[in-house]
């Protein structure tokens, strides 16, 4: 039954990490996809490289996320933690993907897990110092990124003032190929590594290792997860990000995709989890705001913002009935 378990955990985590790439796949090609520098098909096989790329680079926010929000250690059922977290998980990804709401699959993951975890263990069971870092790292990134997004598209907007906009259009362009491709790598190495964590969690509550290294079939399967999830696309999302926030050219998505990707990037280094769906909708209304406050359409930024607000409370509470139901059965 463990190892019945145990596998179970893994296909269900790379299950999540397949469902976050085509859910998160508008995050790195929305913007060059409105803006008709790249065509769907090759943004999203980029986007799918990219991330793979990206996911195999690096590995600190996957020990953050593994050990953060609990020791899996000193839990008596981790893996049954594990998998109601992520079917928690998995369902609000999906119900959002369905509405075409940019949700945080971070915040979907960590409300989650925590749920699990109160429900198996009760609240001293919760990393307090561990959460509250985690919850920082996803709560400031968000205002740097809108911040960065302004930034770059007032410096842009005065140095390109007197310049043709149809050669501005044309160049950056070209140029949304490139902050594309470093959107897409940044994604890869922050949110793949979320995944990674959660089986970390997992091998270690089962006694299968006794530290949060990431094995190396875990690293690639997760990479490999992730990427087959992007070249699905999530058609429904990048419509959201692409042209529903304000109507964006390639200049504005120049500045949203070098500001947003230069922020999930620096937080991989520090190995801090960010929701790249929330860096890179504020990057894009920072962007709107400096071309024009009035251009936003703000009543639909409105709605993403309540999506985020509501996702860690009903994410905790979703695993947190998962977790009674499966214990139920098994336990």
């Amino acid at each position: 039954m463990d190892i019945f378990i145990l596998c179970m955990v893994v296909f269900l985590a790379l299950s999540f990490d397949f469902i976050n790439g085509f859910h998160d796949t508008a995050n790195a090609i929305a913007t060059s996809v409105s803006t008709r520098a790249l065509k769907p098909r090759v943004a999203i096989l980029m986007a799918a490289v990219m991330n793979f790329l990206g996911a195999v680079t690096f590995t600190g926010v996957a020990k953050t996320i593994g050990s953060g929000v609990a020791d899996p250690s000193q839990l008596a059922h981790g893996e049954i933690i594990v998998i109601a977290a992520l079917i928690g998980a998995i369902a609000w990804n999906l119900i959002t993907w369905w509405f075409g709401i940019p949700s945080s699959s971070s915040h979907a993951l960590i409300g989650s897990l925590a749920g699990a975890v109160i429900a198996s263990a009760g609240f001293n069971a919760v990393n307090g110092s561990g959460i509250l870092k985690i919850l920082e790292a996803l709560l400031i990134s968000p205002l740097i990124a809108f911040t960065a997004g302004f930034i770059l598209m007032w410096i842009l907007k005065k140095i390109l003032a007197r310049a043709n906009p149809h050669q501005i259009n044309k160049g950056f362009r070209y140029g949304q190929v490139v902050t594309a491709m470093f959107q897409s790598f940044s994604h890869g190495t922050n949110d793949a590594q979320k995944a990674m964590g959660i089986i970390v969690f997992a091998l270690v509550a089962a006694g299968v290792q006794d530290n949060m290294d990431v094995p190396l079939w875990v690293k690639l399967s997760a990479a490999l997860a992730m990427a087959l999830g992007t070249s699905v696309g999530g058609w429904k999302i990048i419509k959201t990000m692409g042209t529903k926030i304000f109507k964006i050219e390639p200049v504005n998505g120049f500045a949203a995709d070098m500001g947003s990707a230069a922020v999930i990037i620096t937080a991989t280094m520090l190995h801090l989890p960010v929701s790249t769906t929330h860096v890179i909708t504020s990057s894009i209304l920072g962007v709107g705001s400096a071309k024009r406050f009035s251009a936003v359409k703000w009543g639909v930024a409105g709605r993403i913002v309540i999506a985020w607000v509501i996702t860690i409370p009903i994410t905790v509470v979703m695993s947190a009935l998962v977790y009674w139901l499966i214990s139920a059965i098994f336990l």
